[in-house]
């Protein structure tokens, strides 16, 4: 089979420091990461006291930033899928809504929905994160393993924030989210989007490829491409500002060898104002509907 058209060359900065190709998929107009590491040595690349989203570690300013932030992207999150018309939550309604969060690290994001009356699932493959997450979900978070052991059209909502992009096989798994969805259910996915300011500005340093732990980087184009091969549709999405000027930071520290606070917050404010017109955010959520 014939190599795809190369589009970059980056580096793994925070784990190996190997170098992989970005290859250009025309059919879904998202970009490979290449070559991919096989599964049974994925792992490997994550094994990082650095990988922030398995841990609750606050050791330093950047990471109390990080949960900072975290803590106000959560009550966004909860108001987004209680936002839903036809799932929204009252006084009036008893039957439980069901959530399924796919890679949901440390499990702070299932604690918030528990806590407002979701029944709640998890899935999270690296142990350790699993095992903080089962602490504050009554043992709701399982390995990858457990979503074929979903019975069919079982959750209202299916989240991945910032986890499609980590998975290997592709379609197979947006076929499993559709399935495990009821009819008119909600898949909500938030991943970076390789056509931002930033991301032209910083190229082969720009923090979001995250290679070779991001698998695939994603434009609008691939999303909406994607899900409609399931027979789903994007029926909105929304940007994530913050993204911009944390993914700026660890850019500058990438491309410089140290964070430049004030240079990072200069091209994230940017970013964001040039998506203002364009509607390409460093980060975006996508809300797709099962048909």
């Amino acid at each position: 089979m014939n190599k795809k058209p190369s589009y970059l060359k980056v580096k793994d900065h925070s784990v190996s420091g190997e170098e992989f190709e970005l290859v250009y998929n025309k059919e879904f107009d998202f970009l490979e990461t290449y070559p991919q590491p096989s599964e049974d040595k994925l792992g490997a690349y994550y094994e990082s006291d650095d990988y922030i989203s398995h841990t609750d570690a606050k050791r330093n300013l950047f990471e109390k930033a990080y949960h900072f932030i975290k803590g106000i992207a959560l009550k966004r999150k909860l108001k987004l899928i209680n936002s839903f018309s036809d799932l929204a939550l009252s006084a009036n309604i008893s039957e439980d809504k069901k959530l399924l969060d796919v890679g949901c690290g440390t499990g702070d994001f299932l604690k918030v929905a528990k806590d407002n009356h979701w029944d709640v699932s998890g899935i999270e493959p690296n142990e350790n994160a699993r095992i903080i997450a089962n602490t504050k979900t009554d043992d709701s978070v399982f390995n990858i393993d457990h979503l074929l052991r979903f019975k069919p059209q079982s959750f209202d909502v299916i989240t991945l924030w910032h986890v499609l992009e980590h998975l290997p096989k592709l379609e197979s798994h947006i076929e499993i989210f559709e399935s495990l969805l009821k009819p008119n259910g909600r898949l909500v996915i938030a991943v970076p989007n390789y056509k931002s300011y930033d991301a032209h500005y910083y190229k082969n340093f720009w923090a979001a490829f995250d290679v070779p732990r991001h698998l695939w980087h994603f434009s609008q184009t691939s999303i909406s491409r994607l899900v409609a091969t399931k027979q789903m549709l994007v029926e909105k999405t929304k940007p994530m500002t913050f993204d911009a000027y944390y993914v700026s930071l660890l850019s500058e520290k990438y491309k410089r060898g140290q964070m430049n606070l004030f240079k990072a917050f200069w091209i994230g404010w940017r970013s964001n104002r040039k998506a203002k017109r364009s509607n390409e955010y460093s980060s975006m959520i996508y809300i797709i509907k099962k048909s």
